[in-house]
């Protein structure tokens, strides 16, 4: 697999510079990032919902330049239920924690509970999921491994599961961490402190003080609050210590306190970004003499800081990693930025040592895309971007098709169609796509297909080429060649738009019609961005 080793932010490497950096640090859709440091090395997590591989994993040394490097989760649970697409469900706003010798993670699902993994290696093998508590609206935890030994967890709540919002509360856990043996105790209510949509609750402490960060205010127009208590129990009072202020960084919260080693301190959040997703930005943070902190850069003194867009890089050696968006497939498994809408099923496809990677047509029972679960995608690679794949199209049956796309609640795509024994490129739309709404479909040329002898059902195959071009507003444009050289545009423009609670996506699409026993398929040959 070959991987375009840089961070695509604003146009340029985060790093700026040998001395200064330039926000976001990551212009992917890494939503409610938590970042633990070990040693030398940190270690970043982020909600994945209901796509699958989940949990990922991303290392950095410098705080600036991030590659993704594991994912800790390969299913979720319950496996049948997650079997089947379940936007904006599943993985909410992970923790990761390091004790002893390991690293946690806690993740709250909406609809099942609180869940832990463990591993003593990020990079490696992670332990199948623990149902720490069950429940109906339990997300965002965090845990706490007090000097005492006792070990308890922070968590908020969801309105849409239980009836509750705008609160934390706090229980305590045995010494495994894998299990409730308290009551609930709310520690904190916004509701009667003028600072709604409270979650995302990270509780650490220092200096004898317990301290929960925790956004406020919702997701594009929320702030940062910081809350402290002599108890783990409080009751807590809270500041609000960041907030966009004059900038045009919207919605500066959630995310998590990191160190260095020189004893610096820094704050990793996200900004929504709409199609682009929740993208990744890097504050600095300062303790106050009476104990408080303030994040970003506070101008006037108020105690509020202001997020920044270029600022000095933390104290720390450069580091040359970057995210992998290209893929040669010239590797067993795909990379690492891919997952699946779903469970992955053995069905969907397969990696091969042939040098391309094989996805098999979904049989279509739905109106549109929305609800098919192999759907092959990575996040939105940047702003502006080109990515084209070279795809071998073969078909057992007439309306067997294949293609590129932008997935979102809107979405759009550019398609090879078999009609008989020839093909049609087509472009697709689909508006309000989780209400059921059908494809608006426009036919943009006919191809030829080659038929070859394959078992009792023959099989029509293309080899073909599909583009799609995105301005720095997240206008795509379809392209599509017959011979890789030579690219012709297909349809009308079309506006990205996020999916459920995740930014756009972009990747590969195979349908069968159901009209013979084979599945067609396609064959990846590579997919490349620029």
């Amino acid at each position: 697999m070959l991987a375009l080793t840089f961070v695509l932010g604003t146009g340029m490497d985060a790093g700026t510079d040998r001395e200064t950096y330039t926000n976001p640090v990551i212009c992917l859709d890494y939503s409610d990032p938590d970042v633990v440091r070990t040693g030398d090395d940190y270690w970043m997590t982020a909600s994945s919902f209901n796509c699958i591989p989940g949990l990922p994993i991303l290392h950095s040394t410098d705080l600036v330049n991030w590659e993704i490097v594991n994912y800790a989760l390969d299913s979720l649970v319950p496996e049948e239920h997650y079997s089947m697409v379940q936007h904006g469900k599943g993985v909410w706003a992970p923790c990761i924690k390091f004790h002893d010798g390991w690293y946690y993670i806690y993740w709250g699902d909406p609809d099942f509970g609180i869940f832990m993994v463990k591993t003593q290696d990020p990079r490696g093998e992670w332990s199948e999921p623990v149902l720490v508590k069950a429940g109906k609206g339990l997300i965002d935890p965090s845990p706490l491994w007090d000097d005492d030994g006792k070990v308890y967890l922070a968590h908020a709540w969801a309105a849409s599961r239980s009836g509750l919002n705008s609160i934390i509360t706090v229980f305590e856990m045995n010494a495994d961490g894998t299990e409730c043996i308290s009551d609930e105790v709310m520690v904190f209510d916004g509701n009667r402190d003028g600072h709604h949509t409270v979650e995302g609750a990270k509780i650490y402490k220092r200096d004898g003080w317990y301290y929960i960060f925790a956004p406020a205010g919702g997701v594009a127009t929320g702030w940062q609050l910081v809350m402290r208590s002599r108890s783990v129990y409080g009751p807590y009072e809270a500041r609000n210590v960041m907030e966009q202020g004059d900038t045009d960084i919207n919605g500066p919260h959630q995310g998590a306190w990191v160190d260095t080693p020189s004893g610096e301190n820094w704050f990793i959040h996200f900004q929504e970004k709409q199609p682009f997703g929740r993208i990744i930005h890097l504050n600095p943070m300062s303790w106050t003499d009476d104990g408080w902190c303030v994040i970003g850069h506070d101008e006037d003194g108020d105690g509020r800081g202001e997020p920044v867009r270029t600022w000095k890089k933390p104290d720390l050696p450069a580091d040359d990693a970057g995210m992998a968006l290209d893929d040669e497939f010239d590797s067993a498994m795909p990379g690492l930025q891919w997952q699946w809408h779903a469970n992955r099923q053995d069905w969907f496809g397969f990696g091969s040592g042939y040098g391309f990677f094989r996805i098999y047509g979904h049989r279509e029972d739905a109106p549109n895309l929305w609800g098919v679960p192999n759907l092959f995608l990575q996040k939105m690679p940047a702003e502006a971007f080109t990515a084209t794949t070279k795809l071998t199209f073969n078909s057992k049956g007439d309306g067997d098709r294949a293609g590129l796309v932008v997935m979102g609640f809107d979405y759009g795509y550019i398609s090879i169609l078999r009609e008989g024994e020839s093909a049609v490129i087509q472009t697709g739309t689909c508006h309000d796509a989780d209400k059921g709404t059908k494809e608006e479909i426009t036919t943009i040329a006919r191809t030829a297909l080659t038929m070859v002898e394959s078992g009792a059902t023959p099989k029509y195959t293309a080899d073909i080429w599909f583009r799609v071009e995105s301005d720095g507003n997240g206008v795509c444009r379809f392209r599509y060649s017959l011979d890789g050289k030579s690219f012709k545009p297909a349809g009308d423009a079309f506006q990205a738009r996020e999916g459920r609670w995740i930014g756009a996506k972009i990747g590969l699409f195979c349908s069968s019609a159901g009209t013979g026993k084979d599945r067609g398929w396609i064959d990846a040959d590579w997919f490349r961005i620029d």
